[in-house]
């Protein structure tokens, strides 16, 4: 093959690729003139997807048809009078009003103690016993008055005789009755020492009759009801104004709360009072504040508060813990209806009527209830028109729709 021959083949196949680029040029320019139809079909198609974006940009509202709209009944929020109520952490005290401390009139030794903590005792029972210098010489002091008071009581009537015999005149007659006098009374004072020291009645009687010492002397108790401390050991020397025992009665106890500084001045005396006890279950006391402190502890920055109950059954145990709710003052609030509260993540919400069967789903923030209605603090104002019957069904076709 000669060169010339190459030229003329490469030189074809030129043209024809030339050719070749001239066609497709010319499809793609037919083919033009169908391309503005496309935006008529991507506006079609993008009316659901706005419109389905529209129904989900407000999750909390849902909107019901006419007939179901009257399913649900609305009012508007109103103020109403309510009932304070505070609860107060509290603990059980023994009444102080029924409360004896009791010690030993003397100084002595403790040789033996006859009563411990949670014993029931009686008024005049025997708590310990101790032997003591001071009660030997009380006694002797007594022996000597009675020992003095008979002398002065046989010198008076030798004196009596004497002066019916003109032996002695009157004058003498008076000062020994005056010695007599003088002499009993001692005698009293030694009587009422040894009662001080602890002797009963009849022990004074039976010393003053025999002459025989006691070498003992009962601490007793001056009060009916049982024993809630004791610091008195065997061998022991007790000093007279040390508190051996305390014995109370517990048939009425306290029940002592504090308030933060800030509600003081939320509660008044004679305000009614509930108790809960955790140990008693459910069982309610009930009661009213007798006692309010002048002043603030400066530890806790509490006001110290107490009421009273009765404790027939001896169930209230001193130091158990307690709660008082404190009810009774009233004052004008914002509240709603409980059955228009919907509970959902750990928050309250009502469903605020926005339009004709239309409702929305707002948060609001309530205190504690106050019988059937739920105080509010924040979230609505007066006159909002609120779902106050079947919120819970309304909340479930807001779900439901929201699902969809």
């Amino acid at each position: 093959m000669t060169v010339t021959h190459l030229h003329r083949i490469a030189s074809l196949a030129v043209c024809c690729f030339a050719l070749t680029l001239a066609g497709c040029g010319k499809e793609d320019t037919a083919k033009k003139p169908a391309a503005p139809a496309a935006p008529a079909t991507s506006s079609a198609s993008s009316a659901p997807a706005a419109s389905g974006a529209r129904k989900k940009s407000d999750p909390m509202e849902v909107e019901l048809n006419a007939e179901m709209g009257k399913q649900f009944r609305v009012e508007a929020a109103q103020m109403a009078s309510i009932a304070i109520s505070q609860k107060v952490v509290g603990r059980i005290e023994a009444n102080e009003h029924r409360t004896t401390r009791i010690g030993a009139s003397v100084s002595g030794r403790v040789l033996q103690v006859m009563a411990e903590v949670g014993d029931r005792v009686k008024a005049g029972q025997a708590l310990a016993r101790l032997a003591s210098p001071e009660l030997t010489n009380a006694q002797l002091a007594y022996l000597r008055a009675v020992s003095s008071t008979k002398l002065a009581e046989r010198s008076v009537e030798r004196a009596q005789q004497l002066v019916l015999a003109d032996v002695i005149g009157n004058a003498e007659l008076q000062r020994r009755e005056v010695e007599l006098s003088v002499a009993r009374a001692e005698l009293r004072a030694a009587s009422d020492q040894l009662r001080l020291i602890g002797m009963a009645p009849a022990a004074i009687d039976k010393l003053r009759e025999t002459g025989a010492l006691a070498s003992e002397v009962p601490i007793t108790s001056t009060r009916t009801g049982i024993v809630i401390e004791r610091k008195v050991s065997q061998g022991q020397v007790a000093q007279p104004g040390d508190p051996l025992f305390t014995v109370a009665d517990l048939s009425n106890v306290w029940v002592v709360g504090a308030l933060p500084e800030q509600d003081a001045n939320s509660v008044k005396l004679n305000q009614r009072v509930e108790v809960e006890v955790a140990a008693l279950g459910q069982q309610v006391l009930r009661g009213k504040i007798v006692f309010i402190s002048d002043t603030v502890q400066t530890e806790t920055r509490t006001v110290p508060i107490r009421t009273e109950v009765d404790n027939p059954k001896f169930e209230l145990k001193p130091q158990m813990l307690a709660t008082l709710r404190l009810n009774g003052l009233f004052v004008d609030q914002l509240a709603i209806p409980a059955a228009a509260v919907v509970r959902e993540n750990d928050k309250d919400y009502v469903f605020v009527k926005v339009a004709d069967n239309r409702f929305r789903l707002t948060e609001v923030q309530l205190d504690p209830p106050a019988g059937e209605l739920r105080p509010v603090r924040k979230g609505i104002d007066i006159g909002t028109p609120i779902v106050v019957d079947g919120s819970f069904h309304l909340n479930s076709q807001r779900k439901r729709a929201e699902l969809e």
